[in-house]
């Protein structure tokens, strides 16, 4: 993978689709462009609220981790571990 950006939590919350145009979820320390999507449009997706991190959310969703594959990776998120 491509060298991507870093984000804090807070510029990854400021793209929620409502803050700014872009509409970004992260997933296991990867944050996707999820802009494109017609089920993320507004930032919600059923439950799940754009400009965060959803790893402990989707343990529950019905589908697997590969929903990501078709959205592009902007970034990664910044860890202090």
């Amino acid at each position: 993978m491509p060298e991507v950006p870093i984000y804090t939590r807070s510029q990854l919350a400021l793209r929620n689709g409502q803050d700014k145009p872009e509409i970004w979820v992260c997933y296991k320390g990867l944050i996707y462009d999820v802009s494109e999507s017609r089920l993320w449009k507004n930032g919600k997706h059923y439950e799940h609220w754009a400009g965060q991190d959803l790893t402990e959310e989707l343990k529950d969703a019905p589908h697997s981790a590969s929903v990501f594959s078709k959205f592009e990776v902007v970034g990664r998120m910044y860890s202090t571990d």
